[in-house]
């Protein structure tokens, strides 16, 4: 497999689906699904804002507006910055960016963060599709390999499935992830402002911040962070073998060990505060999945936090635990 990647229009050498991702498909449709729909009353909207062109109106600036929105001549004239606001299309577009290097095989129990990550990506891109949205998704195994062209269709979904599924083992191995690899690729490729899906562990290389800021400047982006329990805590369970699912790496480790199960569990909660830190920074929204979570819970969380997106752009306010920095803001735009 070269460096190069390939974009694979639909289907195209997919005319027959294995038969399960279809299965996986209908059993998505027939009971998260409906429960969703249930549960949602059928209401996508905030769901799936598009991005809208037609200057509709102007208020004033608010804590977490986009910056880019604001109309520098009405600000000059009226002392007060204030923001424009645009008729939203009915469309959009979603992009998947999908790790599917060696790390997110790992899970604790019986489902692995792959797992995971097939299962919100295929209910997530059934929802778009249904409602006339497109979706493509750019592919990382050791490097971008494969990308797959927005389409609308119930097909487009399945061979996104399959695309997931059929990326040989093997090729998740490497010198680690380049996560940076991955969100420069998408900067280059993704034209259009669009929905932009991370679906990570973030376990990487350093330098990925950057990128991710960069590419939230033009897009509407959302990391979906994998995870697994045993990330954050090792149980006690005597002399084991660890492997680097990455670089294949090996350590003999003593779990009965108090004072290394410490020093483990205080190294991952220094990482979680950084990642987290480092994803505020990058002005993304993010949506945290593990390995033990209710697929239809997740989409909840996900819906329930694009429509707060929703109503801060409409001019709403972030909840009072929130807002603690707003004073500090407003004095900087005034």
């Amino acid at each position: 497999m070269t460096a190069k990647s390939r974009s694979v229009p639909d289907g195209a050498a997919d005319t027959r689906v294995p038969g399960a991702e279809e299965r996986l498909l209908r059993q998505l449709e027939w009971t998260v699904l409906r429960r969703l729909d249930g549960l949602l009353q059928g209401d996508y909207r905030t769901l799936l804002r598009g991005a809208g062109i037609d200057l509709a109106d102007l208020r004033e600036y608010q804590l977490h507006d986009d910056v880019r929105h604001i109309d520098w001549n009405v600000t000059a004239r009226l002392q007060a910055p204030y923001v424009r606001q645009f008729t939203e299309d009915r469309e959009m577009t979603a992009w998947f960016l999908l790790d599917l290097s060696g790390s997110v095989d790992f899970g604790s129990a019986d489902t692995t963060k792959l797992a995971v990550s097939a299962g919100f990506v295929a209910l997530l891109a059934r929802v778009l599709t249904r409602h006339g949205n497109r979706v493509g998704a750019m592919f990382y195994g050791t490097h971008v390999d494969r990308v797959l062209p927005p389409r609308l269709s119930r097909q487009h979904v399945l061979n996104l499935m399959r695309h997931m599924r059929a990326r040989p083992r093997e090729q998740a191995r490497g010198g680690g992830t380049a996560l940076a690899d991955l969100l420069n690729a998408a900067a280059g490729t993704i034209k259009r402002r669009a929905l932009v899906l991370v679906v990570s562990d973030f376990i990487s290389q350093p330098g990925w911040e950057g990128a991710l800021a960069r590419l939230a400047q033009r897009h509407e982006v959302v990391a979906v962070r994998l995870f697994d329990p045993l990330e954050m805590a090792l149980p006690e369970l005597g002399l084991v073998t660890v492997e680097d699912a990455e670089t294949g790496e090996q350590l003999f480790i003593d779990t009965a060990d108090p004072a290394f199960r410490q020093r483990y569990a205080a190294e991952a909660e220094a990482r979680e505060a950084a990642l987290r830190e480092a994803l505020v920074h990058a002005g993304t929204d993010t949506l945290e999945l593990s390995t033990d979570d209710d697929l239809l819970e997740s989409m909840l969380r996900f819906a329930a936090m694009r429509r707060q997106r929703s109503r801060m752009k409409v001019g709403g306010r972030w909840p009072a635990h929130l807002r603690t920095d707003a004073p500090a803001a407003a004095g900087a735009l005034s």
